[in-house]
């Protein structure tokens, strides 16, 4: 099943997406039993906000061999997670805008995202595999410049509209059997097996909730394979097969 999170008459409300549309939900599914209201929407006419907004937003770097052999880096010996800001989620169909500081690389990466569905902490992989609710699609964006300069990701990867997130969660697919492609203005990019990573997610998630507990809503993203540059008035699209499509212009600040 697929689940999004859209603007409705200026309030976010949930909803199940099926045959061409977005059917409201009178929960969230994630954490409780939704069912349908009744009401809605035309896709083609939705305003998709992120699919969830995590209590925690967990990110991985260095996961793929190839992203590791082309910038000449060390591969990772275990899986270790960083961290992200909310505030720089966005949804499907909305502007990536670039701050009119940047300047040099201003790239996007695809990556399959996890969404945790349940409390863990010490967690078996069997476990782990048992907790994700489900996957979407994160575009993480980056100002080059900005992370070789500062101590740390602060602005380079959390400024505003810096992570589209969606358009929707998807309950029933393997992700480590997809393929994700990087389009942009309709052209191919990128394009990469999902599941080539040096750790899978739930390789991640047993290692994490040895230390910390994760939530229900709580996200983790997978890290990319792949590096593709961004002007603005290009629209970039990330498709992961089985999940879908997230598209987002490109603007000046």
């Amino acid at each position: 099943m697929r689940y999004s999170r859209i603007q409705l008459r200026g309030r976010p409300v949930f909803a199940e997406v099926a045959d061409g549309l977005a059917h409201v939900l009178d929960a969230d599914p994630i954490t409780g039993r939704a069912g349908r209201t009744g009401e809605r929407v035309p896709l083609a006419g939705v305003d998709f906000l992120p699919p969830v907004i995590p209590g925690v937003f967990y990110a991985v770097g260095f996961n793929y061999r190839g992203h590791v052999e082309r910038h000449r880096a060390e591969a990772p010996a275990r899986p270790e997670v960083g961290y992200r800001a909310n505030n720089a989620l966005t949804g499907h169909r909305t502007p990536i805008v670039r701050p009119a500081g940047v300047s040099g690389r201003f790239e996007a990466e695809g990556e399959v995202v996890a969404v945790i569905g349940r409390t863990l902490k010490r967690a078996s992989y069997q476990e782990a595999q048992a907790s994700v609710f489900g996957w979407t699609i994160g575009n993480d964006v980056s100002a080059r410049e900005w992370q070789h300069a500062d101590r740390s990701f602060w602005r380079s990867k959390n400024s505003d509209t810096f992570k589209p997130m969606g358009p929707w969660i998807e309950t029933g697919v393997d992700p480590l059997a997809q393929t994700t492609t990087v389009r942009v203005d309709g052209g191919i990019r990128a394009g990469f097996a999902t599941g080539d990573m040096i750790f899978d997610p739930f390789d991640f998630i047993v290692e994490t909730t040895k230390y910390l507990t994760m939530h229900p809503g709580d996200v983790l993203w997978m890290g990319a394979d792949s590096t593709v540059q961004l002007e603005p008035g290009n629209v970039v699209e990330i498709e992961i097969s089985g999940i879908g499509t997230l598209s987002n212009p490109v603007v000046a600040e």
